[in-house]
């Protein structure tokens, strides 16, 4: 199938003129499109499908390649900040980096326009889609409803997720012919009208085949009940009151659509226990929607996230760089309020998604390769055995008697915190050790987009809503909550220690290297760090009553202040998404859209806390639109860009 390819410069004001048969050209925006075929191939049921596979690789693949999607929804946020290598800190500090032109730091900073770019050529090609489906005369079902269907929900989603960063945006609807030059940004109760418009019309042409990797009716009813209830959300809160009810009402039908054709995995390691493209974990009935990637070396786009959130292990004594203990680009480190928001001793998923020990793999003297070479004591803030956060053959592993080369401990009396160095347990969801070598960047396995478990969330969050509003109890968003929180319990006859993440996949990498130098260990510091006895037995973490909060909510909810039964609620179902969802790029959308953004921040990200003010809810337009985009035959006056600007920028 042939592809239509672009070389993307400068602005999206040319992606609105994608697939037409000409180049835009001026001294301030420059664009090539090279293709085989002629448009009138964009007509035809195989150009449709074609300009479709197109539409999936820019909207879900293409983000997913850098360090956008990160920056975007990570960075800045309660979660994470800047772990070692700071190349794309303005987005995390909010600095004076941090605007329409952002400061270059390395040659891997992310531009201001790189989202906005991405999601305005996707929306061009669902333009395409939606104009030739629409237009072609056919009873092919394959074009008629499933591309046509497509078409709109990769139009919406696009749109989602423009609005949800920039609030009013260019609303773009049909393709251009001709250079477009001139345009106006609408506000965000229209673009939520389109994007919902465009989500209905999708629920009502696709059926439910081929999730995850396709665009199902079940993916559509997600992403429809995300947009209403991003629409009720508080930062809509000056024009939103009048559809607010019925939005919130819709999150719950729509979710409980969703819910009962994907039940929850049995186990919250199964999500991520990732041994093999297209494996077994990347086709579970939790999943809703996933990028697709895999081990064609052929294709242009992969996977690169397991490059980001992995600490620096390669430069400690007895430690070298290997496939399974990732490339370590270093940029996202977890916050105090990611280590303290679980219940460590009967929440398995803290255990399930950081890496906490890794096997030594350069041994000498003493030490052998297969020791433990490098453990994170992830402790209560209440514990008071360690005096040092950073131990050197001090610390003593109990299955070898051996000292442990190097040892960090979260909570210690000398009050420096990891937050101080650049080692921090690794996010392991997007581990790949399928690779191709030790220092291959080309990742395989896909990327979680939407999962039930986000659906139930979805639905308690709307139950909340609802009962600030007189309509229910807030009890009755606890369902929705403990059927997550029941999943991450651990089971009768769990081994609490037992450890896995996609480094597994290295038995089927071909980089041919040595089994004896992985540092991937299969086990974890739970123990060390809980310091209780070996147990098998069940955990529970029901919660029976909304005046009944788990502790570790309480010390958030006090921390930020928080006194009214709604925002304790709202603060709870925050915190839920945290334990369930980290580090799979949904954070600061959702912070934003709750305006709990800036206050989060302050408590919790060290980077941002000094900087971050109420205007940092939105991002800057890009420059480069401003200076490329006329009104009236002109390019815009230095007024009219400003007024066009978010504000604060």
């Amino acid at each position: 199938m042939n592809k239509v390819q672009f070389r993307y410069i400068k602005t999206g004001i040319c992606a609105f003129a994608l697939l037409a048969n000409m180049s835009c050209q001026s001294d301030f925006l420059k664009e090539e499109l090279t293709t085989q075929r002629s448009n009138a191939y964009y007509s035809t049921e195989e150009g449709i499908q074609a300009a479709v596979t197109g539409a999936y690789n820019q909207t879900f693949a293409v983000p997913l390649g850098g360090e956008v999607q990160f920056a975007t929804t990570n960075y800045g946020t309660d979660e994470f900040h800047v772990g070692g290598d700071g190349s794309n800190s303005p987005w995390n500090n909010y600095d004076g980096g941090f605007k329409p032109i952002v400061t270059v730091v390395t040659s891997n900073t992310i531009a201001a326009e790189r989202a906005w770019d991405t999601y305005y050529v996707a929306i061009g090609l669902a333009n395409q889609i939606i104009k030739s489906a629409t237009d072609i005369t056919s009873t092919n079902n394959a074009i008629k409803k499933t591309a046509l269907g497509e078409g709109y929900f990769l139009r919406a989603y696009n749109y989602l997720r423009l609005v949800r960063q920039y609030g009013a945006v260019p609303l773009k609807l049909n393709v251009s012919t001709t250079v477009e030059l001139e345009f106006t940004r609408e506000t965000p109760d229209k673009v939520y009208a389109q994007i919902i418009d465009d989500l209905s019309k999708a629920y009502d042409l696709l059926d439910n085949t081929g999730a995850p990797a396709k665009i199902t009716k079940d993916a559509v009813a997600h992403y429809l009940a995300k947009a209403y209830l991003s629409r009720a959300s508080e930062i809509n809160d000056a024009w939103n009151s009048s559809t607010k009810a019925a939005d919130l009402a819709k999150v719950v039908s729509l979710s409980d659509e969703v819910i009962a054709r994907h039940p929850l995995a049995n186990n919250f390691g199964d999500i991520w226990a990732y041994s093999k493209p297209n494996g077994a974990n990347e086709t579970l009935s939790e999943l809703i929607l996933s990028a697709q990637f895999g081990d064609n070396l052929l294709a242009t786009t992969f996977n690169n996230q397991h490059l980001y959130f992995t600490a620096r292990y390669d430069d400690l004594p007895y430690m070298q760089r290997d496939l399974t203990g990732m490339r370590p680009f270093s940029r996202l480190a977890p916050t105090y309020f990611t280590y303290d928001v679980f219940d460590q001793v009967n929440d398995s998923r803290f255990w399930k998604s950081f890496r906490t020990k890794s096997r030594l793999n350069n041994g000498s003297g003493k030490y052998v390769n297969g020791d433990l070479g490098l453990m994170f004591i992830i402790n209560s803030p209440s514990d008071t055995r360690f005096t040092k956060t950073k131990y050197v053959d001090e610390i003593v592993y109990s299955k070898t008697n051996k000292t442990v080369p190097t040892v960090y401990v979260a909570h210690a009396s000398d009050g420096k915190s990891l937050v101080q160095d650049v080692r921090f347990p690794s996010l392991s969801k997007h581990f790949d050790g399928a690779r191709l070598a030790i220092n291959e960047v080309r990742g395989y396995r896909d990327m979680v987009l939407a999962r039930s478990a986000e659906t139930y969330l979805m639905a308690a969050e709307a139950k909340i809503r609802l009962a600030n509003l007189g309509q229910g109890s807030y009890d009755a968003a606890l369902p929705y909550i403990n059927a997550v929180r029941k999943r991450a319990a651990y089971k009768a006859g769990e081994d609490r220690a037992a450890y896995t993440d996609g480094a597994a996949a290295y038995v089927v990498s071909q980089s041919g290297q040595n089994v004896n130098i992985n540092s991937f260990l299969t086990e974890n510091s739970y123990y060390e760090s809980n310091n209780i006895p070996v147990a098998t037995t069940a955990t529970a973490l029901d919660i029976t009553s909304v005046n009944n909060l788990p502790a570790q909510d309480v010390a958030v909810i006090n921390k930020l202040g928080y006194t009214s039964t709604y925002d304790k609620m709202l603060c709870l179902v925050l915190n839920e998404r945290t334990r369930e969802l980290c580090g799979e790029f949904h954070r600061w959308e959702d912070l934003s859209r709750t305006k709990t953004l800036v206050a989060r921040a302050k408590a919790y990200n060290p980077g941002a806390a000094n900087n971050i003010k109420d205007f940092h809810l939105l991002r800057p337009i890009p420059q480069t639109f401003l200076d490329g985009v006329y009104s009236g035959g002109k390019p815009l006056s230095s007024d009219q860009k400003t007024a066009m600007q978010n504000p604060g920028y």
